[in-house]
């Protein structure tokens, strides 16, 4: 598995959409005469099994420009490395360890989790967040600008997202309701470095 030190330009990404800090989760009411609502994964469920597609379409002439710079590069191993690093960032960040984070992000980052953490912590709110499951993730795109490679990694997932104050008490949201989430992350890499470390530089919501 690929360890990776994560770098992030657009920390609210994840501290509003992924981590569901601000908006309650709650059940609709159900409307008389409508439709049901399509069912969400059960949050006990294990995560849904990786797709076959490692890449989209766009992707494949960065990809092989990658590869042709760096024999070694794996399409595989990235992904398995990129879904460790999603995993690791979002539960490190939802459970407030800066520790972790310190480990796993660059300074910019680090200071914007922090920042957001100490505004949680000074609330009295905790996050009960689990990472139910990565539906799939995709190389959306891929580039080799010189020597620096940059691989946008399209992540699909469910969040179940509970919010709740010093005493454990529900603020907002629920476990067994889990939301679904998409996300691109880029990563990016010198080749000629002897760090075999992907640098996430940027998280977008996905469209």
């Amino acid at each position: 598995m690929i360890a990776l030190f994560v770098g992030l330009r657009l920390y609210a990404v994840l501290g509003q959409r992924t981590g569901h800090e601000q908006r309650p989760v709650t059940r609709p009411e159900a409307t008389p005469g409508a439709e049901p609502a399509p069912a969400r994964p059960d949050v006990s469920a294990p995560a849904a099994e990786p797709s076959g597609l490692a890449f989209g379409e766009g992707a494949a002439g960065g990809i092989r420009a990658i590869i042709a710079a760096d024999p070694g590069f794996d399409v595989a191993r990235f992904l398995e490395g990129a879904q460790a690093a999603y995993r690791m960032v979002l539960e490190a960040f939802w459970k407030g360890d800066r520790e972790e984070l310190s480990r796993l992000t660059g300074d910019t980052v680090r200071d914007a989790f922090e920042a957001a953490i100490a505004e949680r912590e000074a609330a009295g709110h905790k996050l009960d967040n689990r990472l139910v499951g990565i539906e799939r993730a995709l190389i959306d795109e891929a580039r080799l600008n010189g020597r620096d490679a940059e691989i946008e990694v399209r992540f699909d997932a469910y969040v179940a997202a509970v919010t709740r104050d010093a005493e454990g008490n529900l603020v907002a949201g629920s476990l067994s309701d889990a939301l679904p989430t998409n996300d691109i992350w880029t990563f990016r890499r010198n080749l000629d470095s002897g760090n075999p470390n992907w640098l996430l530089v940027e998280t977008e919501d996905a469209a």
